[in-house]
């Protein structure tokens, strides 16, 4: 009973600490694969095979009912701590070498996914690339926002030079 409480526990903070949970079920997959996926994911979550009654009552005791109904068969989840567009990605890309994964749902935001929501998520691009077009924006906007301010500068110094060479050249 002790180590049911211990794992109830466990499995409620790991539930309240992720900043995504990726629910599926790996019936017919190899240990081999598994391990597989769990590499492909390892940099930003944790891959476990759960029991579904006690996650169930840690998904609950963390607020998550949206796996209630979910819970059936073998199932594994993804518990997310870094980013869940690039977990959810692999996950996708797993499944398609290996057909017998089932994305079955996920919560993510305060809100629970559908495993048609769960793919969208995988199509948004990686973090990393939206920070890098962020910034790109942002260096493209400085440039913008150098040339405005040097502009009316330098045409102030070619009015001037003109000005001087139109004297010059009328005297």
């Amino acid at each position: 009973m002790a180590t049911k409480e211990a794992t109830i526990a466990e499995l409620t903070d790991k539930f309240r600490d992720s900043s995504a949970v990726l629910l599926t079920e790996y019936r017919g997959l190899t240990v081999a694969q598994l391990k597989q996926l769990r590499d492909s994911i390892r940099e930003d979550a944790t891959y476990a095979v759960v029991k579904n009654t006690l996650t169930k009552i840690a998904a609950n005791n963390a607020g998550i009912t949206a796996f209630d109904d979910e819970l059936v068969g073998p199932s594994a989840i993804a518990f997310v701590h870094g980013d869940a567009v690039a977990v959810a990605k692999a996950l996708r890309n797993f499944t398609k070498d290996n057909p017998l994964l089932v994305v079955k749902g996920g919560f993510f935001d305060g809100k629970p996914l559908t495993p048609e929501e769960v793919n969208k998520l995988a199509d948004l691009e990686s973090r990393e690339t939206l920070l890098g077009k962020l910034a790109g924006a942002f260096k493209a906007s400085l440039y913008g926002a150098a040339y405005m301010f040097t502009a009316p500068a330098s045409k102030a110094v070619r009015t001037v030079d003109a000005l001087r060479e139109k004297q010059e050249s009328a005297n």
